[in-house]
């Protein structure tokens, strides 16, 4: 078995959700809880078929992000795996529910960070190792930088 190191391109202004699910029916699901969460957001649902015909399946309203999710499933070619870009939206607008979509098995990354997905590559096909979200740490947080963080949560809505 061998090991490889995927860097996932992310379109600008965007967040993606990587994960692992197991039915044809997760491009629709997904993309109903995105519509019904989120109905002014610009989006991609991709999946990788694992069985029977093994296609890539794809939903969105933005040519960009469905183009680029179809780049980025192919780079990782590893079934059941699934990748949602969003635009104007993030994904704590989302991921409780995805979480609780039937057909999900997890989630391995959601971010708007550089993403790296370490892949096995098996007689089978690909496998979905693990991720490397972002950058590695610099330093503590002090008080000033605090302050930063409470004031950028209650400007961006998501603290009172």
């Amino acid at each position: 078995m061998e090991m490889e190191e995927i860097d996932m391109i992310m379109p600008e202004n965007s967040n993606i959700i990587l994960g692992y699910s197991h039915f044809i029916k997760t491009v629709e699901d997904l993309t109903e809880i995105i519509k019904t969460s989120i109905p002014e957001c610009k989006y991609a649902v991709i999946f990788s078929e694992a069985s029977g015909e093994r296609l890539i399946r794809y939903d969105g309203n933005d040519e960009e992000l469905i183009n680029s999710g179809i780049e980025n499933i192919r780079k990782l070619s590893a079934g059941h795996t699934f990748l949602i870009f969003l635009r104007r939206a993030y994904p704590i607008n989302v991921l409780n529910a995805i979480k609780m979509c039937q057909e999900v098995g997890s989630i391995y990354a959601a971010t708007a960070n550089p993403l790296k997905v370490i892949l096995a590559h098996t007689d089978n096909g690909n496998a979905v190792l693990g991720v490397c979200d972002g950058y590695s740490p610099v330093g503590i947080e002090n008080q000033d930088d605090r302050k930063k963080r409470y004031k950028l949560l209650r400007d961006i809505g998501y603290k009172y």
